[in-house]
């Protein structure tokens, strides 16, 4: 290892309280800070008391040149903080190629956790959480993102997706179109900040609800990924039975086993009423 430090620091996507003491510690510490937008950055070091910070944009048009500029303070030794406008770099921001350059060069590379909206809204969502995927931003037209559509059909794993609030009809249109109306999701809003939601239902009445509810603010998908094969319905009769000896009542069964197993809630609902569950 040379002398020259970058530190991933993790800010709040919303809630400044989220900020941790040993992320105030090494912006404090820092050299120099890399960060989105200087405005943005400078008042969370503001809030957080640090001041007199030599900052260095680093946003989607700007990290190439800010990466040399790190690269020769890196060589001297220096230890540089990186920041996004919101949450961990490079998960979905800049950041992934001044990584890179770091870790090519020798130089150590460290992490501040915190904040990550894909894993706030994963684990509110009441979808599986022990395996997911990232998927962040859709390509926004064209073939590459009908491919990108395409290869979500068959992924078994819980998808998390980002999206615009002009854009979050479209997308969930789309989804429907590709994964089907009755696959279950979660839509987290404005997370950790004051009109934070958590909206969870099918694709099919996400895509009514986007179009009679104006969309505001940032958004996450939490989407059920696919089933490797399609139950039976003598699976999920298996399945409501196993939730009502756990302690659920017939509602709360219906909820959990159409997420489990992301079927229509109907074909659940007519199953858990019907004679083979042993109700009347």
């Amino acid at each position: 290892m040379t002398g020259g430090r970058l530190v991933i620091v993790a800010t709040p996507i919303g809630n400044l309280g989220d900020l941790s003491p040993r992320a105030v510690a090494t912006l404090a510490e820092a050299d120099a800070i890399v960060c989105e937008d200087t405005r943005r950055t400078g008042r969370l070091l503001e809030h957080a008391g640090v001041r007199s910070k030599r900052l260095i944009v680093a946003n989607e048009h700007r990290e190439a040149a800010a990466t040399a500029v790190v690269r020769r303070l890196l060589d001297g030794g220096a230890t540089i903080a990186l920041v996004s406008d919101a949450g961990t770099p490079g998960i979905s921001d800049p950041g992934e190629r001044l990584v890179r350059m770091a870790v090519d060069n020798g130089h150590e590379v460290l992490a501040v956790p915190g904040p990550v909206a894909a894993v706030a809204a994963l684990v509110v969502s009441g979808l599986p959480t022990a395996r997911f995927v990232m998927e962040g931003f859709l390509p926004r037209r064209g073939r590459e993102r009908t491919e990108a559509l395409e290869r979500l059909v068959g992924e078994p794993r819980t998808m998390v997706l980002y999206e615009a609030p002009h854009r979050l009809g479209r997308t969930l249109a789309d989804l429907a179109a590709t994964l089907g109306p009755d696959r279950y999701l979660a839509i987290a809003r404005e997370l950790t900040k004051l009109h934070e939601e958590v909206w969870r239902g099918t694709i099919g009445q996400a895509v009514e609800r986007a179009a009679a509810v104006e969309p505001r603010g940032e958004y996450v998908l939490v989407v059920t990924g696919a089933s490797s094969t399609e139950p039976t319905d003598d699976d999920i009769v298996t399945a409501l039975k196993a939730c009502e000896a756990a302690g659920a009542d017939r509602k709360q069964a219906v909820a959990q086993v159409t997420r489990d197993l992301g079927v229509a809630k109907r074909r659940v609902y007519d199953l858990a009423h019907g004679p083979r569950t042993g109700h009347v």
